[in-house]
């Protein structure tokens, strides 16, 4: 059965701030990194169709084995849809050996204005079998957590 998360957060910005952040590679590196983990964006193609390549890194002093190696998580997310400043799907893969996380996964973004305030949204279908959907919905609060300082100018 394919596994799926939803979270959301209301976040003190323009909706045309937080679309401008999320598809920022250097806002990427800041606000889509977990928890201690650091980030790095390889190669970025802002179009539909288009893709980019990063990598997730878990701190050193974390005894973790990463999907991609070591404490690493390498990942391609390629562009879906993009409907500035509502939507946003990509298409993610890791790049690992490893056949439990390497299905496809969508993760869908919706930016709901609600004054002056937005409504942010991230959904995750056909998480792969090997990530726990807690530690998915974990790592996407976090994430949700460092997107509102970066927006709202504390990060």
């Amino acid at each position: 059965m394919a596994q799926t998360t939803s979270n959301y957060r209301i976040i003190k910005a323009p909706a045309t701030k937080i679309y401008n952040a999320l598809t920022d590679p250097k806002g990427l590196e800041t606000w889509q990194v977990p928890g201690d983990m650091t980030g790095k964006v390889h190669r970025y193609d802002l179009r539909e169709g288009g893709s980019y390549e990063m990598s997730l890194f878990y701190p050193d002093k974390e005894d973790r084995s990463g999907k991609t190696s070591g404490n690493e998580d390498r990942f391609t997310a390629t562009f879906v849809k993009l409907d500035p400043p509502k939507k946003i799907i990509e298409s993610i893969r890791f790049d690992t050996d490893d056949p439990h996380l390497s299905a496809e996964m969508r993760m869908g973004i919706t930016l709901e204005p609600m004054g002056d305030e937005t409504k942010v949204t991230f959904l995750f279908s056909n998480i792969p079998q090997g990530i726990k959907p807690t530690d998915n919905e974990k790592g996407t609060l976090s994430s949700l957590e460092k997107l509102a300082h970066y927006v709202e100018g504390d990060l």
